[in-house]
């Protein structure tokens, strides 16, 4: 999934320092894909203990797929500064998964020559590594080739778990493989737009976290459809 070269499609976070951000931050209760209805918590039936080993966690957010997927699946519009996820947050949840150890990549297309600087600078302030990807062939998919070839060097050099934000079933190959190699692979997304094949991997210890419902990555509610279990239906909610 891809935006245009030209825009910019990321606002500015307000940064908060790593070094503060202590808490943990629990999750909520219990154009491959179809649309799925998304069953939130699917990480607390592979979640595992915290591992002090001193493996790293490679944080690695496909930010151009995560923010298309919010403006043209989710919302329906660009979104507004407000609709837009706290990376603070996912990068403070995935201080808190796995190992102590998080190492954050955020990946960005840069083919059109132009930098947000702004947001990548509050990126750096937060402790994100910024990796503006360009090509001259218009045909190059930058970013997917960058993350690819960056699950694969984490494959090639024997160690290390993966935390993916994307919904693209382009990285299905490399997760799989993470997975055999008994590495610990989580995913984070709107989980009803991740694709088919990769959601069947939950069945091979793949971890899903909803970026709203389990990561609280967003500072308003989100205008998305999901199952809701009887015990918690309201009616009264519908009345108004």
């Amino acid at each position: 999934m891809t935006t245009d070269n030209n825009a910019t499609p990321f606002s500015e976070p307000i940064p908060t320092p790593r070094s503060i951000r202590t808490q943990r931050h629990m999750p909520s209760e219990s154009p491959e894909s179809s649309i799925r209805q998304p069953v939130y918590g699917v990480n607390k039936l592979n979640a595992r203990p915290i591992d002090t080993s001193g493996d790293p966690t490679y944080l690695i957010i496909d930010g151009e797929n995560i923010d298309a997927t919010l403006g043209m699946s989710v919302l329906g519009h660009r979104p507004e500064p407000d609709e837009r996820p706290r990376w603070d947050r996912i990068l403070e949840f995935a201080d808190n998964q796995w190992t102590e150890n998080t190492r954050p990549l955020f990946f960005l297309n840069a083919s059109s020559g132009h930098m947000p600087m702004g947001f990548i600078q509050a990126l750096m302030a937060m402790e994100y590594t910024p990796i503006p990807l360009s090509s001259e062939a218009e045909e190059d998919k930058v970013v997917d080739i960058g993350v690819q070839r960056t699950l694969q060097a984490i494959i090639d050099q024997g160690y290390g778990n993966v935390l993916l934000g994307s919904h693209d079933g382009d990285f299905l190959p490399l997760i799989r493989e993470l997975l055999d190699q008994g590495r610990h692979v989580g995913i984070f997304c709107f989980v009803e737009f991740l694709s088919s094949q990769i959601a069947e991997l939950v069945d091979d210890g793949l971890e899903l976290y909803d970026l709203e419902h389990d990561i609280h990555a967003f500072q308003v509610a989100l205008p998305r459809l999901h199952i809701i279990p009887l015990h918690e239906f309201n009616p009264v909610d519908y009345l108004s």
